[in-house]
């Protein structure tokens, strides 16, 4: 097995999806945290590592890959033998994709950046997002209404790409009081063997 090395931030809900999704795997990795309050991650040697210079990064040998997404669904073609998380089945695998671009979508612009703007400062439209958070989560919540998982019948990479910013959203001032099914299905998530929890900002926490 190869060498893993994975960049990323403790508080990064993109980090934490790739992280996560290795725990699960079950696979062993060296995290390396990257400053970014003092822009470590816009230096020139990270920029090296993704020019973009955002965290994740994975380092798999001598393969480099940025994107949370792309990298769990690398992970998943590579060490995953189950055909659990990236199913081969054409439906269920168009199902995940559909969700993997709802959590670079909807959920990154929605509770993602209303975190970002209690945990890091953002200067963004705390209103617009947190309006946008509710807005998606309403209707997260009544396609969980009488299922476990988002995409068929267990645990794929859709539910390991939303989890991290619903599960922290009320970081950012966003309530998950009113979304029965899904506080159900985070309660699922965190109890899937390999599961491990991301850090908690004292920002929100009681929202």
């Amino acid at each position: 097995m190869s060498n893993i090395t994975l960049y990323r931030h403790p508080l990064s809900g993109h980090a934490h999806r790739a992280e996560l999704f290795l725990s699960l795997l079950g696979l062993e990795a060296t995290c390396v945290d990257v400053d970014l309050l003092n822009g470590e991650h816009k230096g020139p040697a990270f920029l090296k590592k993704n020019p973009f210079g955002q965290v994740p990064v994975l380092e798999d040998g001598d393969i480099t890959l940025a994107d949370s997404n792309a990298i769990i669904t690398y992970l998943a073609r590579r060490y995953d033998d189950s055909d659990q998380w990236l199913p081969s089945d054409p439906l269920l695998a168009a199902q995940v994709e559909q969700y993997l671009s709802l959590a670079a979508s909807k959920i990154a612009n929605g509770p993602a950046t209303a975190r970002l703007i209690t945990v890091f400062g953002a200067p963004l439209d705390a209103d617009k997002a947190i309006a946008l958070a509710h807005s998606t989560l309403t209707v997260l919540d009544q396609q969980l209404e009488g299922r476990d998982w988002l995409v068929g019948s267990g645990p794929t990479l859709a539910d390991v790409a939303n989890y991290s910013y619903i599960a922290h959203a009320p970081e950012g001032n966003v309530s998950l009081a009113d979304y029965p099914h899904l506080r159900r299905w985070l309660q699922r998530v965190e109890h899937l063997p390999g599961f491990i929890a991301m850090a908690a900002s004292k920002a929100g926490l009681n929202a």
